[in-house]
Parts: structure tokens; C-alpha cells; sequence
């Protein structure tokens, strides 16, 4: 058996992607910019460097892909690592893409269509992270210093998703090279229901004891927002219009994916805010 190439390896995603197919005997590398000397099966993989793409695929017959982080536009970088993908001879590509459009980058979605039309390719589509309530991200950074979120979605609602939920299914398509094969190749990945920033807020005050306030700002406030933190430009303004997407009711879904994949249902709000509450 040849095993797996895990990109953003030690990411949110990622790491717990390591540990599952690990668990199930399935050979892993664990691809980071920095890998750490101690761990094991690390491998250096920067997306600007395309000479370490080729020694970071060695000896893997699958990928989870973890396209480069704020960019409006990850083909250029992707793309030339896909082929080379392809031409060792990688059987199957399970892609952490979004459900949350970013406006105004269509990148990211030609990225997914480039995925699915390869047999044996599959594309995740998560919902909102819950983890993206926890610190550093600039939501969880909020709540945690000021408790309070700051939003243009108003009362659209969301089906927020925990990030080992999302890393399960990977691990059901990706434990074996044809596991799945005749499912779907592309994934709506939700939690159990969709809920608002006011509905996450108010879960968050009960299992803290914390009042969490939710106030409203425009889109251009959300960017501002986004940009402070350290985002580039271009991306904290596609982000930030999300939420006028939120608002509409267009991420307003919830799916079945976890439990038809994984044979459990997915992790609740509650769960994850009471897991983390002293992180707030």
C-alpha cells in the first residue's frame, strides 16, 4: 500500500486527518512550510516552491489538498502541482474547498471544477468552520477580547461545521485508494443545523457565562476588520462580502454527508462551544 500526502498538515483539518488515517494503518505524510525535525513522516511543502512538490508526493498514491490560504486565486500555484500529481501517478484527490463563495473570485470554483473532472476526485465543500469562532481567527479573537461579534449576515444562518467532522469524511474517502468510488465528487459538508450569529452567540453565553453581544456592521466595517488582522487586501474584501451572502439566506443548507460517510452524525454547536468554553 502507498499512502497518503496530507497538505496543510498541520492545520486545522489537517492534523486531524493525519491521526485518523493513522489510526486505520494508512501510511501518511504530513506536509507543512516548516516541518517540525521530531514529527513523524513530516515533509517540507511550500506552495511559492514548486521543487518541493515532486519529493513531497513521493511514495503516495493519494492527496488531501489544502489549496495556498488567503488568495482570491489558487490556481496558478495549484495547477502545476496537480499535474505533476497526475503524472506520478496519484489515483485520488480529495480537495478542502468551501461553500462559502467568496464574491468576486472564481479561482476557487475553477479549482473545484478542475478537481471533479478527474475520475476518482473528489471535492469537499464545508460549511463554516466552528472553529473560526476560537481564536486566532479574528472572529474568535473578538469574542474572546471584547465578547462580542461583529457581522453584515444579520439573521442569515448558517450550518456551521467542526473541523473534525470535515477531516472524518477525508479520512473515509482517502483510508483506501478506490474506497467510495462510485460516490459522489462533490460533498456538501454541514453540521446538524443551520444556525445565526445571534443563535452561536447566545449557545457561546450559556456555556460560558459570558453575555456575547452581536453587533451589526456594513460589509466595508467587516473588510476593515479582516484587513487589521493581517489579510491581504483583495481577500479580506471577497471574505468580508460573504456575509452579504449569509444575509440573503444562500449558506442557509444542511446535508447529510457526515453520517451518510462516516456512519455518525455530525458534532452540534453545543458540543463544540461547551468543548472550548474556557477558551473564551
Amino acid at each position: 500500500m502507498t499512502g497518503v500526502l496530507v497538505t496543510g498538515g498541520t492545520g486545522k483539518t489537517g492534523r486531524v486527518l493525519a491521526a485518523l488515517l493513522r489510526e486505520r494503518g494508512v501510511p501518511v505524510r504530513v506536509a507543512s512550510r516548516t516541518p517540525s525535525a521530531g514529527a513523524p513522516a513530516a515533509v517540507r511543502f511550500d506552495w511559492n516552491d514548486p521543487a518541493t512538490h515532486p519529493e513531497a508526493l513521493r511514495g503516495t498514491d493519494r492527496v488531501y489538498l489544502v489549496p495556498p490560504v488567503h488568495t482570491t486565486d489558487p490556481m496558478p500555484l495549484v495547477r502545476p502541482f496537480l499535474a505533476e500529481a497526475e503524472r506520478l501517478g496519484v489515483r485520488r484527490v480529495v480537495l478542502l474547498g468551501s461553500a462559502l463563495v467568496l464574491p468576486g473570485a472564481p479561482g476557487a470554483l475553477e479549482l473545484a471544477a478542475h478537481v471533479r473532472a478527474r475520475p476518482g476526485w473528489v471535492v469537499l465543500r464545508p460549511s463554516g468552520f466552528m472553529q473560526n469562532f476560537l481564536a486566532p481567527h479574528p472572529l474568535g479573537e473578538r469574542i474572546r477580547r471584547h465578547g462580542d461579534i461583529r457581522t453584515a449576515a444579520t439573521t442569515g444562518r448558517v450550518g456551521w461545521i467542526d473541523a473534525g467532522d470535515i477531516a472524518a469524511v477525508a479520512a473515509a474517502l482517502l483510508a483506501t485508494p478506490d474506497g467510495h468510488t462510485h460516490a459522489p465528487r462533490d460533498h456538501l459538508l454541514t453540521g446538524p443545523e443551520a444556525l445565526s450569529y445571534r443563535d452561536a452567540a447566545q449557545i457561546i453565553s450559556h456555556h460560558t457565562g459570558r453575555p456575547i453581544r452581536v453587533v451589526p456592521v456594513t460589509v466595508a466595517e467587516q473588510a476593515d476588520v479582516y484587513r487589521a488582522s493581517g489579510m491581504p487586501h483583495a481577500f479580506a474584501t471577497a471574505l468580508a462580502s460573504v456575509d452579504a451572502g449569509i444575509r440573503t439566506g444562500r449558506d442557509d443548507h444542511i446535508s447529510t454527508a457526515v453520517r451518510d460517510l462516516t456512519g455518525r452524525p455530525p458534532r452540534t454547536f453545543a458540543e463544540f462551544a461547551r468543548q472550548h468554553a474556557a477558551r473564551w
